[in-house]
């Protein structure tokens, strides 16, 4: 693979990447934003939110959903751009919701650290699901500080990077959302597994801050690629008009960022064999 090159250079605190409709859209918790991105690295903001952590996925429909963790509210943004509640996380736990995916019946997983970070106590973080009509509910616990999710394509499969426990964790889903027959998907030992995108052959790409790296994993734990790079990486998304492009968010971590400073978050980007699921 080449070397990776930056797309985006500046922001706050770079999260949550997704590619939809020819662009990457992508959060930045340090300025309360979710941006879009162009092939030339151009920004524009979508959204304001007033939270953290700030996290995003998209409804079947196309609206966007849209996590403002800090005090657990669940956001829809509708056509006209205004954001209305559609779900209260903070009902089912008191701490900061992280992560948001959703599937095609429109429903939602989003997941809580269980605790305050950084500064807190450790405690497990658990998942919830949320119906389309708002409804929340947990699904699963004990997970050790929950982070990246990523449905597979058939939405019979969570996974979920436990970034304290180095390792990538699998539940199959029932017909009405709920999460069972926990595994272990993948062991990385020495890592901390943050965001996460899922590749067409199946495998999966992690981001690690601590490490300073991108990894590609096979379900198992083979290790397949492995990018080095000189910040830590907090998220990962496949994209570009083939998929082939893998976009990793980056920054030198500082709790300062979630202020709005120092500003060292980038988005890389690098091409890799294997496009992302369709």
């Amino acid at each position: 693979m080449s070397t990776p090159e930056p797309l985006v250079e500046g922001l706050a605190f770079g999260e949550s990447p997704r590619w939809f409709d020819g662009r990457l859209w992508l959060a930045d918790w340090g300025a309360g934003e979710v941006l879009t991105v162009d092939a030339e690295g151009r920004t524009e903001v979508v959204v304001r939110v007033d939270g953290l952590p700030i996290c995003f996925d998209r409804l079947p429909d196309g609206r966007l959903l849209v996590v403002a963790g800090r005090d657990g509210r669940l956001l829809r943004r509708e056509p006209d751009g205004t954001l209305v509640p559609h779900a209260d996380l903070a009902a089912l736990a008191p701490y900061p919701w992280n992560e948001v995916v959703t599937d095609a019946r429109g429903n939602a997983y989003a997941n809580t650290i269980g605790f305050d970070f950084p500064g807190g106590t450790f405690a497990p973080g658990s998942v919830a699901l949320v119906t389309p009509d708002g409804t929340a509910r947990l699904v699963a616990g004990d997970l050790a500080f929950p982070n990246g999710m990523a449905l597979t394509p058939d939405g019979r499969t969570l996974i979920v990077a436990e970034s304290y426990a180095g390792q990538l964790t699998a539940f199959d889903v029932a017909a009405d959302g709920a999460l069972g027959a926990r595994r272990v998907w993948a062991e990385v030992a020495d890592s901390a597994p943050d965001g996460i995108c899922l590749d067409a052959s199946g495998a999966v790409w992690y981001g690690d801050v601590p490490n300073q790296c991108a990894v590609r994993v096979a379900e198992g734990g083979r290790v397949l690629d492995r990018i080095e790079l000189d910040q830590g990486c907090f998220a990962t998304a496949l994209g570009g008009p083939d998929g082939r492009t893998l976009h990793m968010v980056t920054m030198r971590w500082d709790p300062g960022a979630l202020a709005g400073g120092p500003r060292t978050g980038n988005v890389m980007t690098v091409r890799v064999p294997v496009p992302g699921v369709a």
